[in-house]
């Protein structure tokens, strides 16, 4: 007997910050969602391979490299060239809006996130 169950979208969130990986986990799960967590650039791009998420949450401010590097990495692999990147950052606005369109996002969300807000801004996402 097989389960034919399409499985929930998958969403890999990549940043620095152990804090906001658990809110952004516990936000997105208790939506059904399932979640991958990767702290830095080299580990979400490999959970990015074994994961094949539907949609990327990234910090632009990682330790190891910069977002603009990590999403045009995204963007060349062939198997992501359609998933939607959502940077998330603490940066004012003007700079986050400016940033997100030089970097090819296809949105951005404010940090600290405001969890119903956050939700149902990944979900609109995700629907497109």
């Amino acid at each position: 007997m097989t389960d034919d169950t399409p499985l929930s979208p998958g969403i890999l969130v990549i940043d620095d910050n152990v804090d906001h990986l658990e809110l952004v986990r516990r936000t997105l799960t208790a939506r059904g969602y399932r979640v991958f967590l990767a702290a830095d650039a080299e580990s979400g791009l490999q959970l990015a391979i074994e994961q094949q998420p539907d949609l990327f949450v990234i910090d632009l401010g990682l330790p190891d490299v910069d977002g603009q590097t990590l999403i045009g990495h995204l963007k060349r692999m062939a198997a992501f060239a359609d998933t939607p990147i959502i940077a998330c950052t603490a940066w004012p606005e003007e700079t986050a809006r400016s940033m997100v369109e030089m970097y090819g996002c296809d949105g951005y969300i404010s940090k600290p996130i405001r969890t119903a807000d956050f939700a149902n801004r990944i979900a609109a996402h995700l629907r497109r």
